[in-house]
């Protein structure tokens, strides 16, 4: 076994109101799957309470915390360094007046290797993001673990090739989604589990790099719409291709293993960050 040889897992759940209730669970699937000899445990976004995007509701921002005293981070911290495991860990943070959905890097030693706030949000029934939270203003930066150099996005952002790109060009070795999508309430007859699984796998497959994307599952509601989120958490290799995953509706852990030297050997064979053209990309950075 190589010494950069990794074993990751995704966590699906479903999640209620009861943020300790959920906090425990959360737990119980990270010591699952940490058993399994996982290193790196990719739980859902905003696992720690109901999807409250489905509804306009300002009392929601009372869950908010700043990252310094959050109780869930500092949990889940603990949990890190007892098990030696790094947690991309999903969160409502508050900074000042700032509301962000966010992602606090968990290392295996409990440190915080780094803070990712999500830079694309969604507007729409049912997913009603912008209400709470402003656009992420850290960027797209990737940070060095004991499981290799990791690049954070949370769910919306996986739409954008843009966002995958950015993050193996400052060094990704490993690509993480976690999630919370599922029915549309507009149209019930639109499913985007295919779409959403190709769109990452697309991103694996250009990028040369694993991607790991968690999804919650089980039926939302709030007072204006509600949401059946499909699970379909998934893992996929260096090729695009779906290596370890779960259904729409089970809770669970699944796992994969990875050799990242190999991985990167072949990422540099096949030139694809080498070959690229910026000079011919500027439409990418104008809005029209």
């Amino acid at each position: 076994m190589s010494e950069r040889d990794c074993t990751v897992a995704v966590v699906q759940m479903a999640c209620g109101p009861s943020r300790g209730e959920n906090v425990e669970r959360a737990e119980a699937w990270v010591r699952e799957a940490a058993g399994r000899g996982a290193g790196l445990i990719l739980l859902p976004e905003l696992f720690e309470g109901p999807y409250f995007g489905v509804e306009r509701d300002r009392s929601w921002q009372e869950r908010a915390e700043p990252l310094a005293s959050s109780g869930l981070v500092a949990h889940f911290r603990g949990l890190a360094a007892e098990l030696g495991v790094v947690l991309p860990l999903s969160l409502y943070e508050r900074d000042g007046d700032s509301f962000y959905n966010s992602l606090a890097l968990l290392d295996a030693d409990g440190s915080v290797a780094g803070i990712y706030r999500k830079a694309h949000i969604p507007s729409g029934r049912g997913y009603e993001e912008t209400f709470y939270f402003r656009p992420g203003d850290t960027g797209f930066h990737t940070f060095p673990t004991r499981s290799g150099r990791l690049g954070p996005a949370i769910c919306w952002d996986q739409w954008f090739p843009e966002t995958a790109r950015a993050l193996v060009l400052g060094g990704a070795e490993i690509l993480l989604y976690p999630s919370a999508i599922g029915s549309e309430p507009e149209d019930a007859s639109l499913d985007s589990q295919p779409a959403w699984r190709a769109a990452m796998c697309g991103h694996a497959a250009c990028n040369l790099v694993p991607v790991l994307a968690s999804n919650r599952v089980g039926t939302e509601r709030g007072a204006e719409a509600e949401v059946t989120f499909y699970g379909s958490s998934f893992i996929a290799d260096e090729r695009g291709r779906i290596v370890a995953g779960l259904g729409r509706e089970e809770s669970g852990v699944a796992t994969a293993r990875f050799d990242l030297d190999a991985i990167a050997r072949a990422r540099e064979e096949w030139g694809i960050l080498a070959d690229r053209r910026p000079e011919l990309y500027g439409t990418l950075t104008r809005q029209e």
